[in-house]
């Protein structure tokens, strides 16, 4: 039970396709009406969920194409056209919506698998502006496939992610949230785990305990906490 580098793609790649066949077997549950219904997200339903994670693999595919050929490829223009791309895709007909999900996801894989050592170690740069190494890209589509499968609420959950997804998710959040402004100083303490992670500031900590998979769901926004503390948004 331990996480993992980020960058290691020897975990990241089968995390991504392993995350991408839940996904895909979760919207294969949906009904075309199903797919109008609201997802766990504000504002989204499932066809925003979908049409966002079809869009998605295409704005990482063109940061593989920046990786592979030099030329700086932005995930999106701006923050309006990834709004309007997303509200587009929300209105698509159920079957091309389907089709999009499954052939962007496989068009995803099959750029990462043309990267070379040289390629992976490449500089991009990632929607919120961060510079990383290609090698970050599989992982961003983890935290893409594995979450927004949850989003669509039918019948997965927290419990059906990997141990080891569940702990680099968590050292991720923990790190993103601990720099942002107001973030309480809280421990997380999970039950099933022995190793524990830090929000915020150091001090004198709330401390959080629940087993790990329901701590995650805390602090990504998508579960109530064992502690009554707001916590600021993760993405």
């Amino acid at each position: 039970m331990t996480s993992c580098d980020r960058h290691d793609l020897t975990a990241t790649l089968p995390w991504m396709r392993d995350g991408t066949d839940l996904l895909l077997t979760v919207a294969d549950r949906l009904t075309d009406d199903g797919l109008c219904a609201p997802s766990t997200l504000p504002g989204w339903t499932r066809a925003h969920v979908i049409g966002h994670l079809a869009r998605n693999a295409e704005a990482l595919g063109r940061l593989a194409a920046w990786a592979r050929t030099g030329v700086p490829t932005p995930m999106y223009a701006d923050r309006e056209q990834r709004a309007v791309e997303i509200e587009d895709s929300a209105a698509l007909p159920p079957a091309e919506l389907r089709r999009q999900l499954k052939t962007t996801a496989a068009e995803l894989d099959d750029a990462l698998a043309t990267l070379d050592a040289g390629s992976w170690r490449a500089e991009v740069r990632s929607a919120l502006g961060r510079t990383i190494p290609a090698a970050e890209i599989p992982w961003m589509r983890v935290r893409e496939v594995w979450l927004h499968a949850l989003d669509l609420d039918a019948g997965a959950t927290f419990a059906d992610l990997p141990v080891d997804v569940v702990d680099t998710l968590l050292d991720d959040v923990t790190g993103a949230l601990s720099v942002r402004p107001h973030c309480p100083s809280v421990r997380l303490a999970p039950t099933d785990r022995d190793r524990t992670w830090t929000l915020g500031p150091s001090g004198d900590p709330e401390v959080a305990e629940a087993p790990a998979a329901e701590l995650l769901a805390w602090v990504t926004g998508r579960g109530g906490g064992p502690v009554p503390v707001v916590l600021p948004s993760w993405l």
